[in-house]
Formats: structure tokens, sequence, C-alpha cells
């Protein structure tokens, strides 16, 4: 037998046991006459020694030893003279009498320990090796841990686990599909699914009633800290509900994760509607863990001699608690962050309500002391704090001062990891236009229902139309979203009308969809949370990458197995393929 117990498990009561142990040798240190070395496996590290006493042929296996070796070792359980009250095996020590080297090791390229010296694309090179560390691993244990959790929750709740196909259709509204040649079918392609929404509801349409699946997912965009290629999804839908039924039962999901993982009730959920996310934070995703709300100051800053306000659509002011403080050198730090062609604002104003109750202003020429106080009273401003200000277009300013407001929060300390704030954003637009192609998208998907009380507006005024539509959010994180569906012929057939789709064009993506429909479907809604994002939330990272076990980096390679890669000729041709070669522009 390899062990009788793990690196983690030996206590004090287990002393003057012989145990078998192994592991990989995290460090060999030799002092004096005695030899120490740190076994570590994934339940713990527990420290062997080796004194000047020992057989020569023991000590001569000892001296060859290297990081990550695997070895197994027998011995006697001993109680430390000098106890490690960090470690929980730092009461005791295994006095080696026989060590077994079962694989040697080449030195790693990087230290395997929490405090590695590996930069991220070495350690992705390596990725096996990098989740040896023990803040990797836990990361992966976490994950495995909510994933039965959800399960349990929704098998309790009636949810019937079903798997839906990985080679499906492709279909053109929402991101980039990755696609798949079929070799049976020259010149036809599957697309990988971006999420299972069309079969979800057709198990809906069989009567399935309650449908879950914890599934990967697949979409060819642009990488950043929240998005990979393939992503996994907590996929659900629930027939004969409506908006608040799913609401409910997914807000109990996550307030049983938050007790379980956390031990912690974060309370009932609020709920904001789009138009008011946009109005007090530019976002439809807030995080609320801070206020800083936005003050539209517009009626009262323009009407001066200062031609930017008089120009713009939007004048907003955000108030930094206890922050008339900030330097002259700070203030052109903020204006340089929100200069950045990734945020895009030409300038920021700033207001100083300073402690002794007089005011400073970056535009004191064009406005009085009586003017900047009627500023500071709107915003509810109080001395010792600040106003930022941005003005310009309405939608591009509510964002630049969205990037600002979490800036501030970010220097101010107010974005705290353990401290959760979710709610819900409800009622988003059901479309938007798109001036590139000139007509509109869905915001959501195509199988979004309007709100029932604007469903008269899609004819008339179809970009006031509300859709049945929501999104679970924490800290400014996405974590959820889904919707009623639609469940009628008509309406759906009215809505894919809507977004440009002719009958035969509606017919050739979705006609087994609306043929289903007249088979009697229920009325049905449903919503998927990102897995992975919402497991970094808990783990406190700001990346997906670490809580995934082998991931893509920022390019969408695996630099690992070094993928994509070129394909033979052999499988090209047998999948009736050419590779065109670009030529370079001299």
């Amino acid at each position: 037998m390899y062990r009788t117990h793990t690196c983690g498990e030996l206590r004090i009561e287990n002393i003057n046991q012989t145990v078998t142990l192994s592991g990989w040798v995290q460090r060999v240190r030799r002092l004096g006459g005695m030899t120490f070395v740190d076994l570590r496996d994934r339940y713990g590290i527990t420290q062997l020694v080796v004194d000047e006493k020992a057989p020569e042929a023991l000590k001569a296996n000892i001296e060859e030893l290297g990081r990550e070796f695997v070895v197994q070792v027998i011995g006697k359980v001993l109680e430390r003279q000098s106890k490690n009250a960090k470690m929980p095996t730092g009461d005791i020590e295994i006095d080696i009498t026989e060590i077994n080297v079962l694989s040697p090791s080449e030195v790693p390229p990087f230290t395997i320990q929490n405090d590695t010296d590996g930069g991220d694309e070495l350690r992705m090179k390596y990725r096996y090796l990098d989740l040896r560390r023990d803040a990797v691993r836990e990361n992966l244990v976490l994950r495995s841990k909510m994933a039965i959790l959800t399960r349990n929750y929704l098998d309790s709740m009636n949810f019937i686990e079903t798997e839906t196909p990985v080679l499906i259709k492709s279909t053109p509204e929402g991101a980039r599909d990755f696609v798949v040649p079929s070799r049976m079918n020259p010149g036809e392609f599957y697309a990988l699914p971006q999420s299972p929404q069309i079969f979800k509801q057709l198990l809906m349409v069989a009567g399935f009633d309650r449908y879950y699946q914890i599934v990967k997912c697949f979409r060819d965009e642009d990488l950043r800290a929240d998005r990979q290629p393939e992503f996994t999804q907590i996929d659900c839908e629930m027939s004969f509900v409506e908006q608040n039924d799913v609401l409910e039962t997914f807000e109990g999901l996550a307030r049983h994760l938050f007790k379980e993982i956390k031990g912690i009730d974060p309370g009932e959920f609020p709920r904001m509607s789009y138009a008011e996310a946009m109005n007090k934070y530019g976002s439809d995703k807030p995080d609320t863990r801070f206020d800083m709300i936005f003050n539209d100051i517009t009626n009262i800053a323009k009407g001066k001699e200062f031609a930017i306000f008089n120009n713009a659509e939007y004048i907003v002011a955000i108030k930094v608690d206890g922050a008339s403080e900030y330097s002259r050198k700070q203030l052109d730090e903020l204006t340089k962050f929100v200069q950045k062609p990734q945020i895009g604002a030409k300038g920021l104003v700033y207001v100083k309500y300073n402690n002794d109750g007089s005011i400073k202003s970056s535009v004191d020429k064009f406005y009085d002391n009586d003017d900047l106080t009627s500023w500071a009273e709107f915003c509810n401003a109080k001395p010792g704090d600040m106003l930022l200000i941005l003005s310009g277009e309405q939608t591009k300013t509510q964002l630049q001062m969205c990037e600002l407001r979490l800036e501030m929060g970010r220097q101010l300390g107010l974005r705290d990891k353990n401290n959760f704030k979710p709610l819900w954003v409800v009622d988003f637009p059901l479309l938007e236009w798109d001036e590139d192609t000139k007509r509109f998208h869905a915001m959501h998907h195509p199988f979004t229902s309007p709100k029932p009380e604007d469903i008269g507006l899609l004819d008339s005024q179809p970009a006031k139309v509300r859709a049945n539509a929501y999104d679970l959010v924490i800290n400014g994180v996405e974590i959820g979203g889904g919707s009623v569906r639609i469940f009628d012929s008509q309406l759906q057939s009215k809505m894919f009308d809507l977004l440009g789709f002719t009958p035969e064009q509606a017919k050739a993506q979705f006609g087994f969809l609306m043929n289903a429909f007249k088979y009697g479907a229920p009325p049905h809604a449903g919503i998927a949370f990102g897995f992975d994002r919402l497991v970094s939330l808990f783990a406190g990272l700001d990346s997906i990458r670490d809580v995934i076990a082998f991931p893509k980096n920022n390019a969408g390679r695996d630099v690992m197995n070094e993928s994509p890669a070129p394909i033979a000729q052999e499988q090209l041709n047998e999948l009736n393929l050419q590779i065109v070669k670009q030529q370079k522009e001299a």
C-alpha cells in the first residue's frame, strides 16, 4: 500500500504509530547532522526527519532528493520539539526508517508555493504544476463544493438535470459562434452552443416543467478577466411561472450558497429597474457596496460662460465623501484616468467643499461661490466632501462617470471583496437600435417576452418596449441573467419581424422551435448563472481564470498544449476544407 495516511492527517494522538506516507517533496533542509523534508500532498504537509544516527543507505537516499520528487516514506510518528502552530500537522514529525523514490523530478520552472516566483504565462504553460499550489487547488475544491450544493438545491426543488446537444445549428443573433465542419455532410457545419437556450425551451414544450444543467458553453469573443472561449453556466428553465417565481427560486439558490460557503445571509435582494440603474450608476450592473450616486446637474450648471457645459447634453456629478483633501497631483491623475482612450472623457471638473466651509473649484473663473454652493447642496455635500463632474453626450458620459466612480471606490477602499451586495436589475429594454445595420437587435435574445403592458407599443414605439428580463448582479458583476420567454407563435413572429428576419429566414433558423410551439407550449421562463464568475466572486478573485482547471490566456490560446494549432492536410481533405493564406501587404 502506498500510504496509510495523507500528509494533512496526522496529529498528536498518532504519536508512536508507524505510518506510510506518499507525496511530493516540498523542500529539503539540512541543519548540521539533521535533515528535514517537507512532504506535500493535496491534504497538507508533514515534516519528515532523518538524524545523524540513521543508516548510511537511508541518508544517501535523502541526499538524492530534490524538489517535487514523488516519494513513499515509512516511519514513526514523533512529537515535535519545535512545534509549528501555523500547520495542522505542526505538533508531529515522522522519523523516517525507509524511503522509496517513486518518481524523480526535474527542477520545476517556478516554486510550488503560494508566493510563487512564476509569472502568469509561465504558470499557464506548466498549469499541471501550478495546480499543485494550495491557492489554486483550493479554488477548484471550492468550485466542486459549489457545484454539489447547486445540484442538491435544485434537486430539492424538483429540477431535472438534462444534457443538451453540443453540436448544434449556428444562429445569427448573439456572439460569434465556434463552428465545426461536418465530414459526412461536406460544406456544412455545426456550431458549439453559446447556451442551450432553444433546447431548454423545447424541454418545457416536452413537459419537463423544471430543467437544469451545469453546462459548458462557447463564444468566439475577445477575452477579458471574466471571459473565456469556453465557460460554464448553471442553466435553468421553469414552466407555468412568472418573473417573480424565477427570482424567488434563484435568489434562494444564491442565498443557499452564501450560507453554506460563506456562512452569511445577505438578506432579501433588492430590485432595481434598468432605467434607475443607468440614472444612478451609469451601469446595468451597479456596484452598490458604496454610494456616489449620479447627480444630474445639467439644469443648474448651464447658462454661464463655460462653453463646455453649455454645449453638453448632460452634466453629471458624484459626491465623494471626505475627499476634499485630494491634492492637485491626485486630481491630475484622475483627469488622466478619465482621458484614457478606453474611457474617452475630454476632461474633469472638481469642486472641493473644504472643511472650513469654503469652496474651491477648477472652474472658479466661470462660477461664483453661490453657484458652486448650489451644486454642493444639490448633491447633499457637506464640508470635507468633493464633487467630480463630467459632461457630454448622455450615454457616453454615464459610462465614463461609471468608470470614474468605480476607480474612486477602489482608491478609497470601498470595494471590499468580503462585503456582498446582491441585487436584481429588471425591466431592460427589449430592443436596441444598431446604427451600422440600421435595425433593431434583441438586447437579451429573440425569445425574450416583452412586458405584457408594453406589447401594444411594439408596432408604434418598439424602442420603448421593456423586456420581461432580469439580471442578478453582485458587487458590480453580472452573475446571471434570464427572461420570461415568448410562447405565443404570433408574438414570436412579430419579434422576428422587428429584428429584421424575413419569414423564410425565421423558418430556416428557428423553424423547429416554432413548429414545437404549435403543439401546446406552456408559459415558461429561465435563467443562467455564470458559474465561473460565481466561483471567482466567492473566492475573492478578479479573474475567472484561476477557478478553471485548464484556462486559455488572453489571446484565447492554451499555452500548455499549444492550441489552437494547424491540422494535417489529410484532415483538411477529409473535411473538404482549404486554408487560404492571406498575403501581407508590402
